[in-house]
């Protein structure tokens, strides 16, 4: 078949309702639509080039064929539509990743910290993710749907922060993203992997297939992959990681030989400090707002990356101590007359574990810890008990509740989570969201310390058929203002 000449068709669509006049249609195969049902529609709307999988072509081919001989278009066929239109959409906007530096941050928790962390230690650098993308540190972010959009969306974002003259992309890169070749095409330069624990089975089912489809990103990275070496998959990553001729950076708090290395650890209310070692530039004290052991971890990601595009140790620290805490991780809120709510995104075992943990951290004397989450619905439902478990063996009192039920009965995954709690005496399920979060923050001392896990920066629940405004943060205020007038 001819090379075809991308550039001077108007746009790539695979969305029909998106067609304009003399655009690229690519179909594509989604969980619930087949863009090939859509494909004459996409003709009649003025689409002039088609692209469609060779299996479906061959089923019906003299349809087909009569089909575009009628609208006079081109057609290409692929095996995979999916992976082609990313090998189109990069030669479409001109391989914008290879004109800057693109950090892949990925690994089931702290990538939007991480990314958010990158941003802060330099200058002239966007970020995209979860909450969206943020071109600078002052700009609202802007919702691109997926923590990972599209390729399509993925490499026009590229394209524009280019033409902008930023210098560098942090983007979190989720396992879906991988799966589906979102970020085929693109060319990073560093590939961090934060850490791997179970999430996401219902769409991996296995965690040796979550691991595999993490460790894609090596074979697209062209210097850097930034590993924990504490983590569980440090040696297969690593493993992986050689494969594609990296050089290997290592972040730890436990094994003094990595190339960042943190001791002398201290948390209090107002954030933690450490002391870096890190070979090859020297050592300093690192203060932040930040909290909680895996935040270290999420820090010397960031500053790996800082130390190899040239920014200095003290400059680092410097930047640092005025630091902005990312929203909804870690998130503490707490005023006069009440006790400390630490508001969190954490939604997996790992997660819930680690801001526990951190909380924990800074419990003293008399003072409970409290905690109130709930497991999302249409997802992995084997995590629900192991992290009603987690609840139970970190905190003092628990508040099961819902967070994003989506299609599910709340009350079945709720009692879904207390197969996992051993004995309910400390445990209080309240379904309602709202309700939970009032009556843990009405029953707590103010010396004590909520754990409110789940949704984080989020502002929605998504319920069966709807999807209403909901922040956890918000919440938390009003029952603090309800505090005062009591």
């Amino acid at each position: 078949m001819k090379s075809i000449d991308y550039t001077k068709y108007s746009d790539i669509v695979y969305d029909s309702r998106k067609v304009i006049d003399n655009c690229i249609f690519v179909a594509i195969k989604g969980l619930k639509i087949d863009g090939h049902e859509y494909i004459k529609t996409a003709l009649e709307l003025g689409a002039k080039l088609i692209v469609l999988e060779q299996n479906e072509y061959i089923k019906k081919q003299n349809d087909y064929d009569k089909l575009f001989q009628e609208y006079k278009v081109d057609f290409e066929l692929a095996s995979d539509t999916r992976l082609k239109l990313a090998e189109i959409s990069n030669l479409f906007y001109q391989e914008p990743s290879k004109d800057l530096c693109l950090i892949g941050v990925t690994g089931t928790n702290g990538k939007t910290t991480v990314t958010h962390l990158i941003q802060s230690l330099l200058t002239d650098c966007a970020i995209l993710g979860t909450m969206g993308l943020r071109k600078t540190q002052s700009d609202q972010y802007l919702d691109q749907g997926n923590t990972t959009p599209q390729n399509k969306e993925v490499q026009k974002i590229i394209r524009d922060i280019v033409d902008e003259n930023f210098q560098y992309l942090a983007m979190e890169v989720s396992s879906h993203a991988l799966d589906q070749y979102r970020v085929a095409c693109l060319n990073f330069k560093y590939a961090i992997v934060t850490n791997l624990t179970q999430d996401h089975l219902d769409y991996h089912k296995t965690m040796d297939h979550y691991y595999k489809t993490k460790a894609k990103i090596f074979s697209q990275t062209s210097e850097f992959a930034i590993l924990n070496y504490d983590d569980s998959y440090f040696a297969k990553f690593e493993t992986e990681a050689k494969k594609s001729q990296l050089s290997i950076i290592k972040v730890s708090t436990k094994n003094q030989d990595a190339e960042l290395f943190a001791t002398d650890i201290k948390y209090d209310f107002y954030g933690l400090s450490y002391k870096l070692i890190a070979k090859g530039y020297g050592e300093i004290e690192i203060k932040t707002k930040l909290n909680s052991e895996f935040n270290i971890y999420n820090s010397m990601f960031a500053i790996a990356v800082a130390l190899k595009e040239g920014i200095s140790l003290t400059a680092i620290a410097d930047t640092f101590i005025n630091m902005h805490v990312v929203p909804g991780r870690f998130e503490a809120i707490k005023e006069d007359h009440t006790p400390l709510c630490i508001v969190d995104y954490a939604h997996s075992p790992d997660g819930l574990l680690n801001v526990l943990k951190g909380a924990k951290a800074l419990v003293q004397g008399d003072t409970k810890l409290i905690c109130v989450f709930g497991c999302g619905g249409d997802r992995d439902i084997t995590k629900r008990p192991l992290m009603g478990k987690i609840a139970y063996d970190y905190a003092d009192k628990v508040y099961v509740t819902s967070d994003n039920p989506r299609s599910e009965d709340p009350d079945r995954i709720i009692a879904d989570i207390l197969t996992g709690i051993p004995d309910l005496n400390k445990t209080k399920v309240l379904v309602d969201r709202r309700t939970a979060i009032q009556t843990a923050i009405r029953e707590a001392s103010i010396k004590d310390i909520i754990v409110i896990a789940g949704k984080g920066h989020e502002n929605y629940q998504i319920l069966a058929d709807e999807t209403i405004h909901f922040d956890d943060r918000e919440e938390v205020l009003d029952a603090f203002k309800q505090l005062a007038h009591n």
